[in-house]
């Protein structure tokens, strides 16, 4: 058993402790935070990356546009021709989803050709055409010879 005088030193341990309670009151100040602006805006707190258990898609979709579905083909119009003799300009027909930056990057990779700049333009039935001016140590003649056949 516990000596008494320790017991008698935590009643009044407690006791003190309900003086102290009375002495400052019921209906103390609370301290409250200034506010600046109107606004309430809810504090920042913690997101945790979410880590799943499983997939939500059992396989993930092919890349909608890659490098064959981009180029259709190349245009080998009089225009055309008179594009890649006069201006290294390879014209093509390419998907109208496709942007300059997808075109030039096909072009790269099915045809190992470097582009300076492509230009594109809507035709009337709705597909989209795409001049590609080559670089300067590269010959749009010969490239539509050897790899795209059409001269």
């Amino acid at each position: 058993m516990a000596p008494k005088a320790d017991n008698k030193q935590g009643k009044t341990s407690k006791a003190g402790a309900a003086a102290k309670a009375v002495r400052a009151g019921l209906n103390s100040k609370k301290v409250r935070k200034v506010r600046t602006s109107t606004t309430f805006h809810r504090p920042k707190t913690l997101e945790l990356s979410r880590s799943p258990k499983y997939p939500r898609k059992s396989i993930p979709h092919e890349a909608r546009l890659d490098a064959h579905k981009v180029v259709l083909y190349p245009l080998n119009t009089e225009s055309a021709m008179k594009k890649i003799e006069e201006n290294n300009t390879l014209v093509f027909i390419v998907d109208t989803k496709a942007n300059k930056r997808q075109i030039k990057l096909a072009l790269k990779k099915l045809y190992d050709v470097d582009t300076v700049k492509v230009n594109t333009l809507i035709r009337p039935d709705g597909l989209k055409k795409a001049f590609a001016r080559l670089t300067a140590d590269v010959d749009a003649l010969d490239i539509a010879a050897t790899k795209l056949a059409i001269v």
